[in-house]
């Protein structure tokens, strides 16, 4: 049963993974950290490629445990306390449909010099057609693009986006942070 429940997830692999993750550069074995990974879709496509996830939400229950090698961490990412993680510990860090601005600094900071951000949430355009409505979660136009300014953008793209008929407004970046 575990297995059917791995390939239903997998399946659900954010596109901006699927199609535009540069493996080739990243190390055997990466360290790929999912936070606010909700059922984990995303750094369990990373696992199956036999690196290293370390999934973080404020509840693992969507998780689960099947993938025993793995770090999971309960933690509330709002509540101001700094995340229990090591400056520049991974070669990946994944973020999808989250935002908390106070954040960004410690994601940077989490990133291995050479590493890679996959980051991919709702812009301000989201609000016209449904949820999330409130202006904390949503990005304002090139907000995410000016955060990571100062590294290399492999990838972005801003605006409407179709995938399973349905609609939605988001922000994507993938970049790779400055080595030196």
């Amino acid at each position: 049963m575990p297995e059917k429940k791995l390939k239903v997830e997998l399946d659900a692999t954010a596109e901006l993974i699927t199609h535009f993750a540069p493996l080739e550069s990243l190390p055997i074995s990466a360290e790929v950290l999912d936070l606010a990974c909700g059922g984990g879709r995303n750094g369990l496509w990373f696992a199956k490629r036999e690196h290293k996830v370390t999934f973080i939400d404020k509840s693992l229950d969507a998780l689960g445990s099947h993938l025993s090698k793995h770090c999971y961490l309960e933690w509330d990412l709002e509540d101001g306390t700094p995340l229990p993680l090591l400056r520049e510990q991974f070669d990946v860090v994944l973020v999808f449909n989250y935002l908390h601005r106070p954040l960004f600094s410690q994601i940077k900071a989490l990133v291995k010099p050479g590493g890679l951000i996959f980051y991919e949430t709702f812009t301000e355009k989201q609000a016209e057609i449904g949820r999330p409505r409130n202006p904390d979660f949503l990005l304002k136009p090139l907000e995410l693009k000016s955060k990571f300014d100062k590294w290399n953008c492999l990838h972005y793209f801003e605006g409407e986006l179709s995938t399973n008929s349905r609609q939605s407004f988001k922000a994507q970046l993938i970049a790779r942070k400055p080595i030196n």
